[in-house]
Parts: C-alpha cells; structure tokens; sequence
C-alpha cells in the first residue's frame, strides 16, 4: 500500500491531500456521529484534556517568555555595541510545536517551544549565556537543565509551573520580522545544521496541520491513537518505537485516505491500513520535495543509509527526513504485531453491532 514520489509538494494544484487518491470519500452515518461522541467523552473522561485554568496559565506563560526573548536580544545588542536605532529594531520571537501546536497535548505536559533570534545573537555565547543567566535569575523560573550538546540543542525548565523545552534558531536576518514565516525555505539559508534542525519542529508541525482534511477529525484520532500506543507500550522513539511525531504523521496519512470519516471510522482505518502496509515503503503526507539549498532529504536511490530504514515515516517540510530511522527488527515486529490486534478488536466491534442490527 505504500508509495514513493519525488516531486514538489503543490497541493494548491490539486483536489485531493496526499500523494494518492483518497480510498473513500464517503461520509459519516448517524452511527458514526453518535459513536465519535462517544469517543470523545471516553478522551475526555480519561483526562486527556486540560481545563480552562491550564490553558489560561500555558498562554500566560508564553506571553511572559515572549517579552524576555525581547528583552534579551536588545541586551545582547547593546553589549555588542550597535547603535539605538538597530537595538530599537532587535527582535527575537518565540513558535510553538509538537503536540501543544498541534492541540493534542494533555494536562501538564512540556510545551515545545522555539526562539528565533537574528544572526548576532549567537547559540554558545547569547542563548545558553545570557538567557540562561536571565532565566535562572528568575524567580518563577525552576529546574533550568541546559543541554547545549545535544543533537538538538534545549534549554528545559519549568516557568511558573509549566514545563518548558526550549530551543533556538539563529537565522541570517539581522532583524526578525513579527510577520516572520517559518515556512519558507529561505529562513533556512546561510544557517547551521542545529538550527536547520530546531526550525524542523516548527515547519513540519505547521506543514502537517496544513496537509491533513479536518483539523479537528485529525486531533481527536490522534488523541486516541497515541492513548493506545501508550497502553500498548509502543510509544517511545528512544526504545525504538514511535514518538509523537511520528504517530501524528501515521494519523495524518489516514486522515487524508479518508477525508469525510469522523474519528471513530478513522480509529478503524487507521489499523486496518497499517495492518497492511508493506513496509519498508515510506508513509509521507506529501511528495518529497529536494529544494534549492542542497540540503540532503531521505532518498534511498541516493543515499545508502537510508535504504536499511525498515519503517520510514518521512516529515513533510524541507529538509524531508525519516522521523523513524531508530525503529528496529525486532520493534518493527511488535508494532506490526499491535497493528493486528487493533484491526482485529475493531472487526469484533463491527461484526457484534451489525449482529444487534
């Protein structure tokens, strides 16, 4: 059931989401409309949403850290000696990503967050340096764990309560506009490969939420897609299962496969499609697109480490990547395996409800 296309992604061209036609274009029935509200009152029930006073709190916080980004590129403009005019036009803005930009993220769970600041505002010296040196100043902030070497470079801390990851991109740009977007490939240019990496969170959440035919039918099957990897003990990328990145693009690609179904039919298709899928063939939203920047994107014709990815999940933005290239034998096998058994718990349901019809 998989497939490969490299081409540019121009979904504006096109009737349809994805890199095939859909598998069905029909819509819901009266059954399944009363069994997504069920759904969504178990989602509920199992506490996977936060309350008013979370949310209220999370965007507080954001606002708050969004003023001292601010505040810390004008310093660092002033300590390197620019001119007023130039610190009046300093700027850094924050982006959300991960499951929080996506609108899954449950009760306390860590906001994924990205700094964008211009080129003189360095990641070594300005963002673990002096903000850290900011932030730890703090007294509403908590647990502060820089961890600069990391493959992706994160500042973790808590503000005010709420769990931060925070990383950086130094762009090119002297100044950074408010009206900056991420999604275009020319931010990636003149910049180093940590902050090609930590523009990757934002440009492929964004990419997703763009590619997918209901924001809404999306969330709420990836809500329960993710509380069932949990149960099952398959959500893990670092044990060599599946992070939620990587579920969130499986999601995606049934979400487009099925434009019109709701979430309780999407739930189904998801293991059934899954159950079938023949793997090593890639799961990707969109054709991959190969850029202008020579920035190297999962190509097995071309690139040989790519051709031993037993479970290629390829992110949608530009550098396009395999999100999965640590799953093994041996967690492929397990997961195949719960795959199965999901598929065949849904027929269960579907043959004892059509037996009490």
């Amino acid at each position: 059931m998989g497939s490969t296309g490299f081409s540019n992604c121009d979904i504006g061209q096109r009737q349809r989401l994805g890199i095939t036609e859909p598998i069905s274009l029909s819509g819901p029935t009266e059954y399944d409309v009363a069994k997504t509200r069920e759904l969504e009152k178990y989602l509920q029930d199992a506490g996977l949403y936060e309350n008013q006073d979370e949310a209220i709190c999370r965007e507080e916080v954001l606002g708050r850290l969004d003023q001292i980004v601010k505040i810390w590129v004008k310093t660092i403009c002033r300590a390197k000696g620019f001119n007023e005019q130039l610190v009046k036009e300093a700027n850094a803005m924050i982006f959300t990503f991960g499951s929080y930009r996506l609108g899954v993220h449950g009760p306390g769970a860590d906001i994924d967050v990205l700094c964008v600041g211009p080129r003189h505002a360095t990641r070594k010296e300005d963002f673990f340096g002096e903000l850290h040196k900011m932030l730890s100043e703090m007294p509403e902030v908590t647990e502060l764990h820089p961890v600069p070497d990391a493959h992706v470079p994160v500042m973790g801390f808590k503000f005010n309560g709420v769990s931060l990851d925070l990383l950086y991109a130094q762009l090119s740009l002297w100044v950074i506009p408010e009206d900056l977007d991420l999604s275009q490939e020319a931010i990636l240019q003149y910049t180093d490969e940590q902050t090609v990496r930590s523009l990757n969170g934002c440009r492929v959440t964004d990419q997703i939420l763009h590619l997918v035919p209901n924001i809404q039918n999306f969330r709420t099957t990836l809500r329960c897609v993710k509380l069932w990897a949990k149960c099952r003990g398959v959500y893990s990328n670092v044990a060599g299962f599946l992070g939620g990145i990587n579920w969130a693009l499986l999601v995606g690609r049934i979400c487009q496969l099925y434009p019109n179904a709701l979430p309780n039919m999407l739930v189904s298709r998801f293991f059934r499609v899954y159950t079938q899928w023949r793997w090593p063939n890639p799961v990707m939203l969109c054709t991959i697109k190969e850029g202008s920047l020579g920035l190297q994107v999962w190509d097995p014709r071309r690139n040989p480490k790519d051709k031993y990815h037993l479970m290629p999940i390829i992110t949608p933005a530009y550098p396009c990547m395999n999100s999965s290239y640590n799953v093994s034998l041996s967690t492929l096998r397990v997961m195949t395996e719960e795959f199965q058994r999901g598929d065949e718990i849904c027929e269960v349901l579907f043959f004892t409800l059509k037996e009490k019809m």
